[in-house]
């Protein structure tokens, strides 16, 4: 079954991991061999031949760069201007994709049944069928000013998440308090001229509840886990997905481990360990299917290879190619096979069909 996935740090992989997506994941791997500069080396499950493995065939990529000042202990860019030349070199690398035939930016009606119609045509090997991505900027800092975004539409950008982690230029992220301010709902009023999705992810509490009450654009939330499972502010709690479902958003459950389970400690906890597999991730989406009392606002955002791998990911996953096994997960929970559509590409394709007609 075709399945949509909300995020995945493509562009990120390729050019910080320095990481030929082209390649199997086996190759990713037996090439970082021995090396230690990042916490998941050798472990990767997510490259452009899984994804066709998989049937994800179409996928939310981002681009991403955070801006951090001299206070600000994040990694980052010290400035705005080189955060937005590490985007521009992220999007040189999705339309090197493209030219070779790799990808195909997703970014209207017109695309999107186009690229829908080549995926469902069986007489097309899966290994011939280029992944469809939409675009989106996760956490908006590298945008110099607000006016730098109308340049981002046109480059194709179709989503945008106002923060990441910590103080932000436009809203306040996770682990951060505060509002969006002035500069963050001029981001949003531009946003919503230019018909771009509100990715609600990473918002604070504070900026959360700024940011709905200033929006009247499509919102979604690409992947994000629930509080009331996970105690932390990185995840929604029962009043905020509520929200979310009212306002027809669509949430994506999010595959990194801490994230899954209570009581995760980084560097020390293993998937096995604290028996985090691919039923916690339907634990997730169930509560939310719980709150929202149907099928229709439950999706998947992997953030597979997000900065972790194999060492923080559901152990019963590979690669993300295993995500074709949750239809028989949800199955056992006695979700009906119009429920496992909904969750695995039905929501994702109304959400776009409406936010874009």
């Amino acid at each position: 079954m075709l399945i949509v996935d909300a995020h995945l740090d493509l562009s990120m992989n390729a050019l910080e991991w320095n990481r030929d997506l082209t390649q199997p994941v086996a190759a990713l791997n037996a090439r970082e061999a021995g090396l230690t500069d990042k916490p998941d080396r050798g472990n990767a499950v997510v490259s452009l031949p899984e994804l066709r493995r998989g049937q994800i065939g179409l996928v939310v990529a981002t681009q991403i760069a955070r801006f951090v000042a001299p206070e600000n202990p994040l990694p980052g860019w010290h400035s705005p201007a080189q955060a937005w030349a590490q985007t521009q070199g992220q999007l040189a690398w999705y339309q090197a994709m493209e030219a070779a035939g790799e990808m195909v930016q997703v970014h209207n009606l017109p695309t999107l049944e186009q690229h829908l119609a080549l995926w469902t045509d069986d007489s097309t090997p899966a290994e011939r069928k280029p992944i469809g991505y939409i675009l989106s900027l996760e956490g908006a800092d590298s945008l110099i000013t607000v006016e730098y975004l109308e340049q981002a539409y046109r480059s194709g950008l179709r989503a945008v998440g106002p923060a990441h982690y910590g103080p932000g230029r436009y809203a306040q992220g996770t682990d951060a308090t505060g509002r969006m301010g002035p500069e963050g709902h001029a981001l949003l009023r531009e946003m919503e001229r230019l018909n771009i999705i509100l990715d609600a992810t990473h918002l604070c509490d504070d900026s959360f509840w700024d940011a709905l009450d200033h929006f009247n654009g499509p919102v979604w939330a690409s992947h994000n886990n629930c509080r009331a499972l996970v105690d932390h502010n990185r995840q929604y709690s029962d009043a905020q997905l509520k929200a979310l479902i009212a306002h027809g958003a669509v949430i994506g459950g999010a595959l990194d481990a801490w994230m899954m389970v209570p009581n995760w400690v980084r560097g020390e906890s293993t998937p096995v360990g604290m028996q985090c597999n691919l039923e916690v991730l339907v634990d997730h989406l169930d509560h939310i299917c719980q709150l929202a009392g149907n099928t229709l606002h439950v999706g998947i955002g992997s953030d597979l290879d997000g900065a972790f791998g194999r060492e923080q990911c559901p152990y019963d996953l590979e690669t993300i190619a295993d995500l074709q096994h949750l239809p028989d997960l949800l199955a056992k929970r006695g979700y009906t096979a119009q429920d496992v559509e909904n969750l695995l590409h039905g929501n994702w394709l109304r959400f776009l069909r409406r936010a874009w007609a």
